[in-house]
């Protein structure tokens, strides 16, 4: 492998790409940093501190940290990435919607055109609330407020700063996919995600060294290292499964040329949706510690965050897992409907004069896609829901540090893995293209799509 990454900076256009994405992601870092004016940041730490568990601990892992510093990349992508799955859902219920998916590249400009729009009017609305809940925020430990001169100044100033941000990653996600390697917004969520490990691995050094009672000593760490590359490797099989389905060509002679006759398969992911079915059953999940931590008086609010509270030891928090599978389960049928249509995929295919041998173009075609889409679909999500619920086992049987256990499973390991391999797999294309060995000797890697 190290002579590939050699073989990669020999090339002098995919050296440029590497070496451009890797500038543009170290500006991204610079910027997590840039607090927004009118901030006590020990106050703000001081509360964060507590709020792991809720809404502002899934959003702060997308971001990198960004969100409990109050930086102006606060926002991170997301507004990017929430205005990207309003207009996809938009796509299966509106017609103008529908009818631009299937334009081809002009559709997808005047998509990516609303979703720059959104993005926009989603940070500008999210960075509003974010004053409002900043000026309404105190220090745990010395009660001092976290933003220093309230008002609409204050609030103005951070939807500017905040907003600008928001935008600022935007382009920089956009410049890496055109000019570098990868898809940039992935690259902007894996990068907020990689750089949370250094300090984790940091922290569950000095748990070891200084707490080596409740430890398991030598072996015990060698044995969390051991299960951290096995749960890796398990979900580089889950982002990778396929099931393939054969497909034929007829023959169409049109003047003297032949088209079609040839043989191909249509790949059908054992985990389709990715990793959002986990992002939605968490936000769902977290909702009731979120309402705790903004309701600190309310006795009903805070019954409800101790029953659904993954931090209370087991078996109290058992029916918080349960629940939280089956969410999961539901989401990744839910997602799935929405992202893969088995009717247009059997149309275009009996358009083009493809048809799956055994079975019947058209309704048949969709209903069959459609069946087996169905039952590769449990076993995934299944699958799905037990690397999500992994990592809490890991702490509450290992004691392991708890930002350590981000990446024995859940959504920061499964990102991680996805967007490493869509980047390995287009450096091998490059590598490929002009005659060099891949990364891989007995294979190649497979993209997500």
């Amino acid at each position: 492998m190290l002579k590939s990454f050699q073989s990669a900076f020999r090339i002098p256009e995919l050296r440029g790409r590497i070496l451009f994405t890797l500038a543009l992601l170290v500006v991204y870092r610079i910027g997590g940093h840039v607090p927004t004016p009118g901030i006590d940041s020990q106050a703000l730490l001081d509360y964060f501190s507590s709020a792991q568990n809720t809404l502002f601990g899934i959003y702060d892992l997308f971001v990198g940290g960004a969100f409990t510093k109050a930086t102006v990349f606060a926002l991170g992508i997301m507004p990017y990435i929430s205005a990207s799955i309003i207009l996809q859902l938009l796509g299966s219920v509106i017609p103008h919607f529908q009818k631009l998916q299937k334009e081809g590249e002009e559709g997808r400009k005047k998509i990516n055109q609303y979703t720059r729009y959104g993005t926009v009017l989603l940070a500008a609305a999210q960075s509003f609330g974010v004053s409002i809940f900043l000026e309404s925020l105190h220090s745990n430990v010395t009660g001092a407020p976290v933003v220093i001169h309230t008002g609409w100044g204050f609030r103005m100033m951070t939807m500017l700063s905040i907003t600008t941000g928001t935008v600022f990653i935007m382009w920089l996600g956009e410049q890496i996919t055109e000019r570098g390697i990868g898809n940039g917004i992935s690259m902007i969520i894996f990068i907020g995600i990689v750089a949370r490990f250094p300090q984790a691995l940091w922290r569950e050094y000095e748990n070891f060294t200084t707490n080596q009672e409740i430890k398991y000593g030598i072996l015990g760490e060698l044995f969390v290292i051991a299960l951290m590359v096995a749960v890796t490797a398990v979900v580089v099989l889950l982002t990778q499964g396929q099931r393939k389905i054969p497909v034929q060509y007829a023959k169409r002679i049109v003047g003297r040329k032949v088209y079609g006759g040839q043989t191909t398969h249509i790949p059908l992911r054992v985990n389709t949706p990715g990793v959002i079915p986990i992002i939605f059953a968490q936000a769902i999940m977290f909702i009731p510690a979120t309402g705790a931590s903004m309701f600190p008086n309310s006795e009903i609010m805070q019954a409800i965050a101790t029953y659904f509270s993954p931090s209370t030891p087991l078996p109290g928090s058992l029916p918080y897992w349960g629940v939280y599978a089956l969410l999961i389960v539901f989401f990744s049928y839910f997602y799935t409907a929405i992202v893969f249509n088995p009717v247009d995929l059997a149309d275009n295919m009996k358009k083009y004069g493809g048809f799956i041998p055994g079975i019947r173009p058209g309704r048949r075609t969709s209903d069959y896609i459609d069946r087996i889409l169905t039952r590769i679909t449990l076993p995934g999500s299944v699958y799905l829901a037990a690397i999500a619920i992994f990592p809490f086992f890991v702490v509450e049987a290992m004691n392991v540090d708890p930002g350590l256990s981000d990446f024995f499973g859940g959504t920061g390991l499964l990102i991680v893995v996805g967007v490493a391999l869509d980047t390995l797999q287009q450096v091998e294309s490059h590598l490929m293209m002009r005659h060099y060995d891949g990364f891989m000797k007995k294979g190649r890697i497979r993209g997500r799509r």
